[in-house]
């Protein structure tokens, strides 16, 4: 399952969470984990991808 990062506009603290796609559709803006704020930004992370030497 995915992780997404978020970062709080209210308290500036930064979470993740662990949503599968369904639940990331059904609710895209999760309460913040520190103060419970619906005021937040999705943050996008860098993403490592592992491959093969073959590849």
């Amino acid at each position: 399952m995915p992780n997404y990062d978020y970062q709080c506009n209210v308290c500036k603290k930064t979470y993740t969470v662990t949503l599968s796609i369904k639940e990331h559709e059904k609710n895209p803006k999760p309460p913040c984990e520190h103060c419970g704020s619906k005021d937040v930004k999705r943050i996008f992370s860098n993403v490592t991808v592992i491959t093969s030497k073959k590849s």
